[in-house]
């Protein structure tokens, strides 16, 4: 081992990696000018917040040492991903330069040591680069926000529904039903909604298609941005179909449903009845049951399926397949199990309390909506016009040609 001071160290070494911070540039750097001419530099900095200067510390670097090759990497390298190896973390290493020689000579590092390298450009994306580290969740903040705002409308409209109207009209105490039963109310209507609305994209994106006849066109960016985080918005439905799995579990233990069964069953016997046997309720409960076991299912399915580890070991088709077709069959066996645990309660205008409908029929809007509209979408006459614009056809192009054959302007 040989202990050198900064400039001797830089003299001998072609490529130096600067773990310094950006507040310690300009005295530390200016004294070693002239030793860093001609050297690769690697700047691994990071700001503490986002955008926190006008220029990416790789830029302002390169601006304080002209001559020097200033490449920015490494800095998205987690101290987990290095003590743990590649296998058990992320192994990308974005990688940009002005230099071209001086970056494939980084990247063939970061080859070298096991990690992937991602070609980002030049200089021009250190920003991004620098950014990225101190992003939180960005791709989650949509469906979370989505996922609150509905849980505390759907909470709100229940506790209206149930515990308040009770306390005014009825004048009993039902504020136990917060624990449980509320909750168990808003978790399976607020996961519906959230399936819902991750294939309502989907359905608007191929009616904007339609109507423009191009795919060539850009969506909306609120269509593309709601497109992009489909992937959150089911596993954030996953998890509240999960709770509401686990709080149906709970149900027989619960005091309330032992003692109004114990009360239930005293009052028939002091009476000395009995309960006939119903086929159609039988039927009902089973099916209710059945519908919600396959759903749940089809559910968990879809979850795995979108974790990268699986999808990347199936192909296009598989994953298109699992995530489209059994999703929309997810969706149609959800939305039976609301429907037949609803029966026929919404033609009782008795459980419109306060000329509220009840709360199982929020979660059927958005489902229905959707399913309407794919299956007139799958329509024959339709679905091929679609497929056809998806495969490059366009309807201004089409037009063109028609014109000109009706002008006599064919061109063989």
């Amino acid at each position: 081992m040989e202990v050198l001071g900064h400039a001797e160290a830089a003299q001998k070494c072609p490529l130096i990696i600067l773990a310094v911070q950006r507040d310690h540039y300009s005295p530390f750097l200016r004294e070693l000018e002239d030793v860093l001419d001609g050297k690769v530099l690697v700047d691994v900095s990071n700001n503490l917040k986002i955008n926190q200067y006008p220029e990416s510390n790789a830029e302002y670097l390169a601006q304080l040492l002209p001559r020097a090759k200033v490449i920015k990497a490494f800095n998205t390298v987690s101290a987990w991903s290095l003590q743990s190896g590649t296998l058990d973390a992320s192994s990308q290493v974005f990688v940009c330069s002005d230099d071209n020689t001086a970056k494939q000579r980084v990247m063939d590092i970061v080859r070298a040591i096991g990690l992937t390298p991602q070609d980002k450009g030049s200089l021009l994306a250190a920003k991004e680069i620098e950014n990225y580290p101190l992003q939180l969740f960005p791709m989650w903040r949509l469906p979370i926000y989505l996922c609150a705002g509905l849980t505390v409308l759907v909470f709100l409209y229940c506790v209206i529904n149930d515990v308040v109207h009770s306390a005014v009209v009825l004048g009993k105490d039902i504020s136990f039903r917060l624990a449980i039963s509320i909750p168990n109310k808003v978790f399976p209507i607020v996961s519906l909604m959230l399936l819902a609305l991750i294939y309502l994209p989907g359905v608007f994106a191929a009616i904007i298609q339609l109507y423009r006849g191009t795919k060539y066109s850009r969506f909306p960016n609120w269509l593309d941005r709601w497109m992009l985080c489909r992937k959150q918005l089911g596993l954030v439905a996953l998890s509240y179909a999960f709770l509401h799995a686990i709080y149906t579990l709970v149900i027989p233990i619960r005091y309330y449903v032992r003692h109004r069964i114990a009360t239930n069953t005293i009052a028939q016997v002091k009476n000395n009845e009995t309960s006939p046997f119903s086929t159609v309720m039988a039927w009902r409960s089973d099916s209710y049951i059945a519908l919600g076991i396959l759903g749940f299912f089809f559910y968990v399915l879809l979850g795995i399926t979108s974790l990268p580890s699986v999808s990347n070991a199936v192909n296009w088709r598989e994953f298109r397949f699992v995530q489209s077709k059994l999703g929309y069959l997810t969706l149609v066996l959800c939305t039976g199990h609301a429907f037949v645990f609803g029966w026929n309660r919404f033609l009782n205008v008795a459980n419109f309390k306060w000329y509220m409908p009840p709360a199982y029929t929020l979660s059927l809007v958005i489902p229905c909506i959707v399913l309407i509209l794919k299956f007139i979408l799958i329509i024959p006459c339709i679905d091929k016009r679609i497929t056809k614009i998806r495969q490059g056809w366009e309807r201004s192009s089409t037009a063109q040609e028609d014109k000109k054959f009706k002008n006599g302007h064919v061109t063989i």
